[in-house]
């Protein structure tokens, strides 16, 4: 069974159980006292077999909860918030009416019109507050362990794995914003991206290749697209309308990965390229192709993943990290002239090149720049880090870097 399938179909089975469990307990505490208490009121002694007959009487909806349970978590029900809502209330209600059908069936009672009358009337009755314990459960409880579960106590080991995207046919009319526009030799192009996936390969990294989509220009600078966070995947909405349909792609990909998928709705826009995260800060660069409202929404998705957003302006570069990028110890780099505040970062690096600003972390000592930059890998490579140099010159000449080639998963 594929890692992340088993995780999730076990993250399912005890998110399903602990929902039931919590139902289960309440329910039978509830019954047991009200009937007691009524009782009581009568003048009759609380007997022991109360707390049987609530047993009795609870276990077959618990057990329908659990059922409904991992069924609904198995189809997503815990892919995002508002949905575990919304299956909670359903579940709760579904289960509630099936127990009690196989309990009046165990107990050899005919599910004549009265029964069914009496079957309904418990949803507002003795089984109200069984159904409302479980909806309540299901979004909070039962979400809690499936996301504790299925995002850290059973996460994968590290792994290394970059999406990466074939350059379309039409690649030379790709968006050009802060620079003039150049001829870009495509034959080079494909040369150049062979080498950039190869130099990935060789330091360890598994290639994907999304989808080619060969009339989408800047389909290529796949970074775009998404934004992972380990094992959740953000599907961007693109600044540029003319790279919407980029994402289509990347989703599938990201899909069979395993990942967990959030998106941006409009009217926000997010780029990719806009997102830097350095440890448990992600610093998003408010600019052209990314909007105040695409912030907001990545800060409320990320957050419970305990990640803080920290927006930046952008008014000088394409994306942030046309600007910035950060080493494996966390230290960003940049190149002052298009950097509008250095002074946002903890600590901040200038280098010599406007090339030189973009770095892909391969592992802790080993970082991948532009052959185009040489005295900034001087700089790097003097900081104790190896650098392995790709040529994407045919890249730059669209305000591409090293990053936005690739999404990378770790």
């Amino acid at each position: 069974m594929n890692s992340s399938v088993g995780r999730r179909f076990v993250a399912s089975l005890l998110a399903a159980v602990a929902v039931a469990a919590i139902a289960f307990f309440a329910a039978v505490a509830v019954i047991a006292i009200i009937t007691g208490v009524l009782l009581w009121l009568n003048g009759s002694a609380a007997e022991p077999k109360i707390l049987g007959n609530a047993v009795q009487y609870t276990e077959y909806i618990a057990l329908a909860l659990f059922v409904f349970g991992l069924i609904a978590a198995l189809l997503g029900a815990f892919e995002r918030r508002w949905v575990s809502i919304i299956s909670g209330v359903v579940v709760a209600v579904i289960s509630t009416i099936v127990g009690t059908l196989v309990l009046y069936a165990t107990n050899g009672a005919s599910l004549t019109a009265a029964a069914w009358q009496q079957m309904w009337l418990s949803l507002i009755g003795v089984n109200l507050g069984v159904w409302i314990v479980a909806a309540i459960a299901f979004p909070t409880a039962g979400y809690a362990v499936y996301l504790a579960l299925d995002r850290r106590v059973l996460a994968p080991a590290a792994r290394k794995i970059a999406l990466v995207r074939i350059p379309a046919a039409n690649l030379a009319d790709g968006l050009v914003t802060h620079i003039e526009r150049e001829a870009v030799d495509n034959e080079l192009a494909d040369k150049q991206w062979d080498d950039y996936v190869a130099a990935l390969s060789d330091a360890g990294w598994q290639t994907v290749e999304v989808a080619s989509a060969d009339t989408l220009a800047d389909s290529v600078f796949v970074e775009d697209t998404a934004i992972v966070f380990g094992d959740t995947a953000v599907i961007s909405r693109p600044g540029a309308d003319s790279r919407r349909a980029e994402t289509v792609g990347t989703e599938a990909a990201l899909r069979a990965q395993g990942l967990r998928l959030e998106r941006i709705e409009e009217p926000g826009t997010l780029d990719g390229g806009d997102v830097l995260k350095v440890g448990d800060t992600v610093y998003v660069g408010r600019g052209g192709r990314t909007n105040a409202e695409g912030i907001r929404q990545l800060r409320a998705l990320v957050a419970p993943l305990g990640y803080t957003v920290v927006a930046v302006p952008v008014t000088k570069a394409l994306h942030l990290k046309t600007a910035v990028t950060a080493l494996p110890d966390g230290t960003v780099i940049g190149y002052e002239p298009i950097v509008d505040e250095p002074r946002i970062f903890e600590r901040f690096l200038p280098v010599p090149e406007a090339h030189g600003t973009a770095v892909v972390v391969l592992d802790d000592e080993t970082v991948l720049m532009s052959s185009s930059a040489p005295g900034s890998v001087a700089l790097v490579e003097d900081l104790g880090y190896t650098v392995v140099q790709v040529d994407i010159s045919e890249f730059e000449k669209l305000e591409g870097c090293v990053t936005c080639l690739s999404i990378r998963i770790r």
